[in-house]
């Protein structure tokens, strides 16, 4: 940990952050910031290292430098707390601090030392259930970009969307653009798309900005040897699906410990308990929209002048995922009328 000269006494450290500062406040300001100071208003007072051990325990990995009214026997908590620097105050003795941290850096070893920092302990005593369940306790009731920015928190650079960029997915694009251009966006290309999908969802790339959408194919290999002639859909729907949907998404969403889905509560009542963070085959699943209503999500529509999929106005399969009437199992529907999907996969998509 490294000891940074104080300031002068009529100085603020830039941007600091107060110990008292509300959590949503301190979580809010650590988007996208690569150093945040948290100022000791008392040496009593606990609250600041509250804060960095529960940021450094979301995922937070940007520089975290404690300041104001402390004592150089904190040292130790200040570390095991997540800080990496203490910025001292004026008239504070720079010489006591070198010792004790000399001291610190010599001795800790987290990995051995019984002491280890407070948000290991946390976190490794809390089951991937549980923290989608603290998540949804938490967030259940929020609107969608409160709860898609603290699913990008929580899972910094391990967090996909899911889209088949169907009928609503603008929706759930333009929110995910508007947090992170740059998450990863799997597409599942079955090879049996509409190619009103294929330019839809160029097209709406690029309106919206997003950098890293993902093509994801089924395997070569595994097609030409079970499906050869391209007609597995009539005979067989369900191999069809695992074939072209199932295990190409999985492989690609394995690289993820979070997918983000465009799923809502009123598309079928099998969903009005969706819960906004869930857990499925290991995962975490994350439904920032499951909260909307019908109107809600034609509001964002007309709000953002999203642009509509070409056959959207038509009774076609909410993925429009090809002219087939029973393409992979599910029936030709209204586009906001499907009910529950057949396979696991198929239920994610927007």
């Amino acid at each position: 940990m490294r000891l940074l000269d104080p300031l002068p006494e009529t100085d603020e450290p830039d941007g600091a952050i107060p110990g008292d500062t509300p959590l949503a406040e301190v979580e809010a300001a650590a988007v996208g910031a690569n150093r945040l100071t948290i100022r000791f208003g008392a040496f009593r007072d606990g609250r600041g290292f509250s804060l960095a051990s529960i940021l450094r325990e979301r995922g937070y990995g940007g520089e975290l430098i404690a300041a104001g009214d402390l004592l150089p026997d904190q040292a130790r908590h200040l570390k095991r707390s997540g800080f990496d620097a203490v910025r001292l105050n004026a008239g504070a003795d720079p010489a006591e601090w070198r010792a004790m941290l000399a001291v610190i850096d010599t001795v800790y070893q987290p990995a051995s030392d019984v002491a280890v920092p407070v948000w290991h302990r946390r976190a490794a005593v809390e089951t991937l259930e549980q923290k989608a369940a603290r998540l949804d306790a938490r967030y259940r009731d929020a609107d969608p970009e409160t709860v898609l920015a603290a699913a990008h928190r929580e899972f910094p650079g391990r967090i996909a969307q899911l889209s088949s960029f169907g009928a609503e997915a603008a929706v759930s694009l333009h929110l995910l653009a508007q947090v992170d251009p740059a998450t990863p966006v799997l597409f599942l290309d079955t090879g049996q798309h509409f190619l009103q999908t294929l330019s839809y969802r160029d097209k709406l790339t690029a309106r919206l900005g997003l950098t890293n959408v993902k093509i994801v194919l089924p395997d070569a290999a595994e097609r030409a040897g079970e499906d050869p002639k391209n007609d597995m859909w009539r005979s067989d729907p369900d191999a069809c699906c695992d074939l072209r949907k199932v295990r190409p998404l999985g492989r690609a969403a394995a690289a993820y410990d979070a997918l983000i889905t465009g799923r809502k509560r009123y598309q079928a009542t099998t969903r009005e308990r969706l819960a906004v963070f869930e857990v499925l085959d290991g995962q975490v699943r994350v439904n920032p929209l499951a909260n909307l209503d019908a109107d809600e999500v034609e509001a964002r529509f007309d709000d953002h002048d999203l642009p509509a999929h070409p056959l959207a106005d038509q009774a076609t399969l909410r993925s429009v995922a090809g002219p087939a009437p029973a393409r992979c199992g599910r029936a030709r529907m209204p586009a906001r009328a499907a009910g529950p999907a057949p396979t696991r996969w198929s239920a994610a998509f927007t």
